[in-house]
């Protein structure tokens, strides 16, 4: 199993944790409602998923 041989500076530490980046999540838009929501999710403004109403709203 690979070790360090040295103590990784304070810049370069950084400098790879510069590259973390938190991303958006993708939405889609619901094919009755056409409100933004997430994919593979029953849409919360009409209550609907897979064309099928899922949720009471």
């Amino acid at each position: 199993m690979a070790v360090p041989k040295r103590k990784m500076s304070r810049s370069n530490t950084r400098s790879r944790r510069a590259q973390w980046k938190a991303v958006a999540a993708p939405l889609a838009t619901c094919p009755r409602c056409r409100e933004l929501k997430l994919p593979h999710v029953a849409c919360p403004t009409c209550g609907t998923y897979n064309g099928r109403d899922v949720l009471d709203v």
